[in-house]
């Protein structure tokens, strides 16, 4: 702003006088916003959620800059995982840092409690940005996608502004490029499909770039941008339109092959898949890269911005998605919702104040941790929280123990259906959802499980169980078989399976601080069946119909 002032003054100077006088307010100016900086001491943060952004299937690969500009400049973590691989439950559990079971939100609808008035009234005022708010100290902003039924009428429409947020921009409803509607500061502002004045991520871009213009300086920021990128309707550029002509699908061993020893949902698909479903995935894919090409545009923006502005070396910036993605795995076409890891699998990379650059962690990190961690940044504890999550923090400046961290996380889903036949699919019956034209569906109303995921010493671990009639059970060991083709649930060491189903039971019921104790592979671990069902809360979807 200062060298703005400069330049202009210059302009117009007739005499050395002016000239100095103009270096002397530039100077002066310079020098209070240093002074303004020091009365700040806590560190500013970024949030960049992406939509449906894998890390299994090359979803960072077009990503060039945020890798540079984040990853290299800081810590990549890559045992990422979310709470449930759907957005608006694994958006809730960012929020809240709290699981699926506690925050109450199942699934994208209004009926499963996503921005509904119930999760105004009981989850909203206990969001890490509620609590941030009216402690008084941060100023907050958000820009994006923020629930999928944000903005229903039948819950207060786009006049309702989350507790939290300073400064709000949100997205009516579900992930758009063009034609869409924002919330601005709680009055709508509709926008067409003119490229330059209406491209969602670019707009989120500016809007990110006015606010850190015009914010205070005398107090400390939390941002969080959200990107309609990569989900659907994979809308690009212009200018990025023709990028990657020839990429396509990663042709992984799990790629077109049937899922034989899994969860029925799996097993119905058809294998091999028809030539014109893996040339539809194929472009899918194609176009879900191009969509990312501008979010790589927005990380750079931002980054250069506060390193023009100076705060870049006191500025936390975080980069994450809210789930994955498949396309042609197990032949399923594409969505996310399963329990693989190509789906509940994230990218998370960190830089900030004494993040030494260039590192990547295999620790275990789940989504519920972003609420916890960026509060503990704030300066607050998690433990002045209900929330479910942990700080990373000491792990990413070198001041925790990494042999005493967490060695499990919880993941859970509940399936959707439909009480109706598919007139395109009769064989199938109803209780089925998200069907492609071939009637491969996506979801069920008993596709509803939860797992164990476990990243230790001693193993890399999934245990899943599913709410049906079989009480289906999956297992995979990723360190043998990262690509999660054999089911050993029949073949595993008997204790392990029993150690596993009590675990998940246990972590099924947990809350907060309960939610952090050891898990199977743990040293400190301790099984006591008194324990286990003192508070147990059955993983039972009432909506279920009975399929195969």
């Amino acid at each position: 702003m200062a060298l703005c002032v400069f330049n202009s003054a210059l302009k117009m100077a007739s005499s050395p006088f002016v000239m100095l006088h103009v270096i002397l307010i530039c100077v002066t100016l310079h020098c209070n916003s240093l002074a303004e900086a020091k009365m700040n001491p806590r560190a500013n943060i970024v949030l960049i959620l992406t939509d449906d952004l894998d890390v299994s299937i090359g979803g960072m690969i077009p990503l060039v800059k945020t890798k540079k500009l984040i990853g290299d400049a800081g810590i990549t973590f890559t045992n990422t995982f979310v709470a449930s691989p759907l957005c608006c439950p694994s958006r809730a559990s960012i929020l809240t840092g709290k699981y699926p079971h506690n925050h109450h939100v199942v699934n994208n609808t209004l009926e499963g409690n996503c921005s509904s008035t119930a999760w105004q009234k009981t989850q909203e005022p206990e969001t890490f940005p509620a609590f941030l708010q009216k402690h008084g100290i941060y100023q907050t902003f958000f820009a994006g996608k923020y629930l999928n039924e944000y903005g229903n009428k039948k819950a207060g429409g786009v006049e309702h502004v989350p507790p939290g947020w300073d400064h709000w921009f949100a997205l009516e409803r579900n992930s758009k490029y063009y034609n869409y509607t924002l919330s601005v500061n709680g009055r709508e502002q509709r926008h067409g499909q003119n490229y330059s004045e209406d491209y969602l991520t670019d707009v989120l871009a500016n809007i990110s770039i006015d606010f850190l213009e015009n914010k205070s300086n005398r107090r400390p920021f939390f941002m969080m941008v959200s990107t309609p990128a990569p989900h659907s309707p994979w809308t690009a550029a212009p200018q990025y339109e023709s990028s990657f002509p020839n990429v396509k699908a990663p042709r992984d061993p799990n790629f077109n092959i049937h899922g034989k020893d899994k969860h029925w949902l799996i097993r119905q698909a058809k294998t091999p898949m028809t030539n014109s479903s893996v040339e539809f995935l194929d472009n899918a894919y194609r176009k879900r890269w191009r969509t990312l090409l501008s979010v790589d545009d927005l990380v750079e923006k931002v980054v250069r911005k506060l390193e023009v502005r100076g705060e870049l070396s006191s500025t936390y910036i975080i980069f994450t998605s809210d789930n994955g993605y498949h396309t042609g795995q197990f032949s399923l076409p594409m969505d996310k919702r399963q329990l693989y890891e190509f789906d509940i699998r994230v990218p998370l990379l960190v830089r900030g104040p004494n993040i030494k650059p260039n590192q990547t962690s295999p620790l275990l990190i789940a989504n519920v941790d972003l609420g916890p961690t960026i509060l503990d940044i704030a300066g607050y504890s998690v433990n002045e929280t209900q929330m479910d999550g942990m700080s990373f923090l000491p792990i990413m400046t070198s001041q925790g123990n990494s042999s005493t961290w967490r060695s499990d996380v919880l993941v859970e889903y509940e399936g959707e259906g439909s009480n109706i036949s598919d007139p395109a699919c009769p064989l199938l019956g109803p209780g089925v959802s998200e069907c492609f034209p071939d009637c491969v569906c996506e979801d069920s109303y008993n596709n509803t499980y939860a797992c164990v995921r476990t990243v230790a010493q001693a193993a890399n671990l999934q245990y899943c169980e599913f709410d049906d009639n079989e009480v289906f059970v999956e297992v995979y060991n990723l360190t043998a078989d990262p690509f999660q083709l054999s089911n050993i649930a029949k073949s595993i060491d008997q204790e392990v399976l029993e150690k596993m189903n009590h675990r998940l039971m246990m972590l099924q019921s947990c809350s907060g601080q309960s939610c952090r104790t050891p898990g199977v592979y743990d040293s400190q671990f301790r099984f006591d069946p008194r324990l286990m069902f003192s508070s147990l809360v059955p993983h039972r979807n009432k909506r279920r119909q009975t399929l195969k």
